[in-house]
Formats: structure tokens, C-alpha cells, sequence
């Protein structure tokens, strides 16, 4: 039987993370030089494997300048061959990941996200439990470097913790896991940091979309993406409120 899009997709990150562990123990590399190398060794490999197993098929990964014929295509694969550069860069933080989506007419109908570092992959193909929420308060993911200031605010009114971590991958597979309850980040991010997170975390039955509730639209000829929500289905309605006034508050 012919490998499923969700099989294959699973299967190259899968590769791709053991590779990049392979380079992280080898000791050739360290800091921003590991990263460089990482980007380059994943990227490499998993555009081989794409253009062998799925020929007919556009790509979009970071690590390569834009095709525009890929526009022109109805399936489209959109990588992050090393998401998280600066933490794998960083010895023993597992807060780093490998994303692999396939996107058909704009839509993040495939995805897997492999977390090698813990080790896990999560995929579209299986999705994973989401469990009632506990009645600690609510956990909210943001970048540990540059916390976005919608999400500040809202984690205040909420009255939410805020959780640092790193990577755009491993701070959706946290809600996903079970581990947090709302991503919220705005301020810059490109299709290939949430195509594949996205696509797992709709899978399991999460809410995902742009800050203002608008659907997230991939292929598009520009590629940036800036912002993101996702969040238990029960409060997304009350999260995009508030997204709403704190905006309208900053305005004013």
C-alpha cells in the first residue's frame, strides 16, 4: 500500500530530527554555528525526500528563496526544516522542532511536528486526547525572549500564568499535550512556523486562527503570517473578545 501524505510527512520529520541530533552530538559545532548547520542539514535533506516522493507537488521551506510556481499549485508542502534555531543552538533544551505540512488550496490539511529532543512526533494522522481543563488557572504559551503585548494583557484580564518556551512548534504542542491552554502570539511569524502546528492542532479538535478569529490561508504569495491563536475550543470566544478590546484600548 502507497505511503498516506500524513505517513510520509511524519516519516520526514521523524528523519530530519534524528539527523539534527546526530549533528547536535557530534561536537563539530556549537552555538549559532550548530543552528547554521542544523538549518542547512535538515533543510537539504528533507527537500531531497519531498521532490523524490511527492515530484509533482510545490514547496515552500525557510531555508529556500520562494518558487513562485508553487502558486499555481493546489498542493503545497511548507516546511520549517529547524524551528526553534536559537534553542537548539542551546545544549539540553528539547524546546525545538521540525515541521512538515502539507497545505491543499490554502488550507493546513497535513501536518506533523516532531519534537526531537523529548523525543516525540505529533501528527495530523493521530490525533491526540484533549482532556477538561483542571481548575488551576489557565496556562498561557509565549516566547521567552519577545512575549507578545496582546497576549500580556490578555493573560492579565484572564488572570492566566505565562509560560516562556521556544519555539513556535513546541509551544503549540504544549496545548496539544495538554501541557498549556492558550498560544497567542502576534508581531511576525511566516507560514512555515504554524502551517504544520496548525494542522496537528485542528486535528485534534483545538481552535486555531488569526488574532482578529479570521481563518489562517496558506500558499499565499507573500508568506507572511504574523499572528496566531490557538486555544481550547471553550475559550476561544472569550480569548478573541478580549484580543478585540485590548487592541481597541492601545488605539484609543
Amino acid at each position: 500500500m502507497a505511503e498516506t501524505d500524513a505517513q510520509l510527512a511524519r516519516r520526514i520529520a521523524d528523519v530530519a530530527g534524528e539527523l539534527l541530533l546526530t549533528l547536535r552530538r557530534s561536537g563539530l559545532f556549537e552555538g549559532k554555528s550548530l543552528g547554521k548547520a542544523g538549518d542547512r542539514v535538515a533543510n537539504a535533506f528533507i527537500m531531497e525526500a519531498l521532490r523524490q516522493q511527492r515530484p509533482d507537488d510545490g514547496i515552500l521551506s525557510e531555508e529556500e528563496a520562494a518558487d513562485p510556481a508553487r502558486l499555481a499549485k493546489s498542493r503545497v508542502w511548507i516546511v520549517d526544516p529547524l524551528d526553534g534555531t536559537r534553542e537548539y543552538g542551546e545544549e539540553g533544551r528539547t524546546d525545538w522542532a521540525v515541521h512538515i505540512a502539507l497545505s491543499i488550496d490554502g488550507k493546513p490539511e497535513i501536518g506533523a511536528v516532531a519534537l526531537p529532543g523529548i523525543p516525540l512526533t505529533l501528527s495530523s494522522d493521530k490525533p491526540t486526547a484533549i482532556v477538561p481543563p483542571g481548575k488551576s488557572p489557565l496556562r498561557m504559551l509565549v516566547s521567552r525572549t519577545r512575549p507578545a503585548r496582546e497576549a500580556v494583557e490578555v493573560a492579565k484580564l484572564l488572570g492566566a500564568e505565562l509560560v516562556p518556551m521556544g519555539s513556535a512548534g513546541a509551544k503549540a504542542m504544549a496545548v496539544v499535550r495538554n501541557e498549556a491552554d492558550i498560544y497567542l502570539h502576534s508581531g511576525g511569524q511566516y507560514e512555515w512556523d504554524s502551517c504544520a502546528p496548525v494542522a496537528v492542532a485542528r486535528a485534534s479538535g483545538l481552535h486555531v486562527s488569526r488574532i482578529d478569529g479570521s481563518p489562517l490561508v496558506y500558499n499565499c504569495e507573500n508568506p507572511y503570517l504574523p499572528d496566531l491563536l490557538m486555544c481550547r475550543q471553550e475559550h476561544a470566544a472569550s480569548v478573541l473578545g478580549l484580543i478585540k478590546k485590548v487592541n481597541a484600548e492601545a488605539v484609543g
